[in-house]
């Protein structure tokens, strides 16, 4: 009978443990949420507000502060988040605390369409965007978009202009002509620029670089109208 003992012992153990642990997880399981913390990636949270995130979660599940943890489906919450168009992606967790935490990532807009008396962004995922009631983000005026179709070559011009410093600053408006030929407008002098197909885009980029440092160094970018890049290894101007 004694050699049974340790054996015995080691069952009543492990009963114990696993009765330990159901109790503790049926325990935690069944708090109540105390709070809600929501957290905005890089602090922006210029399109969504902490009041639009904290009302989507309550009104979906209904007095979501009160409810038992076990009762909380996380995936779920992220739908309801994901289905804000302004909202790019959203964590939901729970901590053992019994607090419930969301960390969203806004959409960026990186430009934004004009288009027979309708407006939205385009984000830098090239998906529209709705505009915001609370903020309106200082970007590139996109015009001439055919049938409201973000084109592949559209967004990559944009993106373009967005991601580069210079163009950024000198760039302020891209009119669509055709389905893959475009127009760019200046900031400073309020030429147009005609890019043309984005064919040998950055050689044409480089051109455009190189004439604006000349032409402000020489103090003459004011008397230009147009400028156009069509052409191999020069541009072409023609005056105001």
């Amino acid at each position: 009978m004694k050699r049974y003992i340790p054996f015995i012992k080691g069952l009543l153990l492990l009963c114990f443990v696993v009765f330990l642990y159901g109790f503790t997880s049926h325990r935690n399981n069944a708090r109540k949420i105390a709070k809600i913390n929501i957290h905005f990636e890089n602090g922006d949270n210029l399109f969504v507000t902490y009041q639009t995130v904290n009302k989507l979660l309550i009104q979906n599940y209904e007095g979501l502060k009160n409810q038992p943890k076990e009762s909380i489906f996380l995936d779920k919450l992220e739908e309801t988040l994901l289905s804000n168009e302004m909202i790019e992606n959203a964590e939901v967790f729970m901590n053992v605390n019994g607090e419930l935490g969301a960390v969203i990532k806004q959409k960026t807009p990186i430009a934004r369409v004009n288009q027979n008396g309708s407006a939205y962004y385009i984000d830098s995922n090239g998906k529209k965007m709705p505009l915001s009631l609370s903020y309106s983000a200082r970007v590139l005026i996109v015009e001439g978009v055919a049938n409201n179709t973000i084109s592949e070559e559209l967004f990559k011009l944009v993106e373009l202009v967005y991601e580069d410093e210079f163009l950024k600053k000198q760039i302020v408006g891209v009119e669509q002509i055709s389905t893959r030929e475009f127009i760019l407008k200046t900031r400073v002098g309020n030429q147009t620029v005609e890019l043309g197909s984005l064919n040998q885009l950055d050689q044409k980029i480089k051109k455009l670089k190189v004439f604006y440092q000349k032409a402000i160094n020489d103090k003459t970018l004011e008397n230009y109208k147009t400028i156009n890049l069509e052409y191999n290894n020069q541009v072409v101007c023609t005056k105001k």
